[in-house]
């Protein structure tokens, strides 16, 4: 049952609200509100997140014989603050770090996040477990949907839109997928509708799509029991595969910024081109 009710709203906010009625999704003005609200308070239930810096960074070097990849700099701010940036801006602020390779200098550098407004806890790996072996250490913290993204990136994701996109598919994880010219050097992904059905590694040619992983995903808490129990295990090679067999694997593309820093010509990029998050 719907009530009738009487708001006042700032004259920039309606403008917003009635670029999105459409005629068709969204039918008038109040049928904005409502879909912006429940969209809101169903993305409340999405508030943590798990943020990969174990890397070596072999590629940056020299710059990485001296810094961990995730504390390299762009604009004065470290990479990973620039991911801190995204997530601050959804309002998310329990934050979990996987590190190894020059562990205690990340460490050192963010300490328990509160001088960026976070609440940063960190799972430490002895020796390397790979993309998906961080999540079986930080499994007794993960009871709900959460974030994980690598921590030597930078994107610019409407999360909000990504946690809706996820709930709707009833997806266990979704992958955060960007356009590339070429996608010869990244993971391609091969979609039915927005359902990924499989990943092509670096494919030399006749590429199924240019949309490449983004190293950002939403994922259930599920996924963390379809990882191996032990040892180094990969997301994308040993976790992924599984959930596109179960139909439980979604491509989310979007059109924000995204920047891979893998090497000195792409870093040189991120660096020239890049602009940073508003918070």
């Amino acid at each position: 049952m719907k009530e009738r009710i009487t708001l006042t709203i700032d004259k920039e906010i309606l403008g917003k609200l009635d670029k999105m009625i459409d005629g068709l999704n969204i039918r008038n003005r109040s049928h904005a509100i409502e879909m912006v609200l429940s969209k809101y308070m169903n993305f409340r239930g999405l508030n943590q997140a798990i943020i990969l810096c174990g890397g070596e960074g072999t590629r940056l070097r020299p710059i990485t014989y001296e810094i961990p990849k995730p504390l390299v700099p762009v604009h004065g701010k470290a990479l990973l603050e620039h991911i801190f940036d995204l997530l601050k801006k959804y309002e998310i602020r329990d934050v979990t770090l996987s590190i190894g390779h020059m562990k205690q200098k990340i460490k050192e550098h963010v300490g328990d996040g509160s001088r960026y407004g976070l609440k940063i806890n960190y799972v430490e790996e002895d020796k390397k477990l790979g993309t998906a072996g961080p999540l079986r250490l930080a499994k007794g913290s993960l009871k709900s949907a959460f974030i994980m993204s690598n921590g030597d990136e930078l994107k610019n994701i409407n999360i909000m839109d990504m946690y809706d996109f996820h709930k709707r598919n009833n997806a266990l994880a979704t992958i955060a997928l960007t356009t590339v010219s070429d996608p010869s050097q990244y993971g391609v992904a091969k979609l039915d509708g927005n359902r990924i059905v499989e990943f092509v590694e670096k494919p030399k040619k006749n590429a199924p799509s240019n949309l490449i992983n983004a190293g950002f995903y939403i994922l259930e808490p599920e996924v963390i029991e379809m990882i191996p129990s032990s040892g180094f295990s990969l997301i994308e090679k040993d976790v992924f595969p599984l959930l596109a067999r179960k139909g439980r694997l979604f491509g989310f593309p979007f059109s924000g910024q995204w920047f891979d820093t893998g090497n000195m010509e792409r870093y040189e990029r991120a660096l020239k081109q890049w602009k940073d998050i508003e918070v």
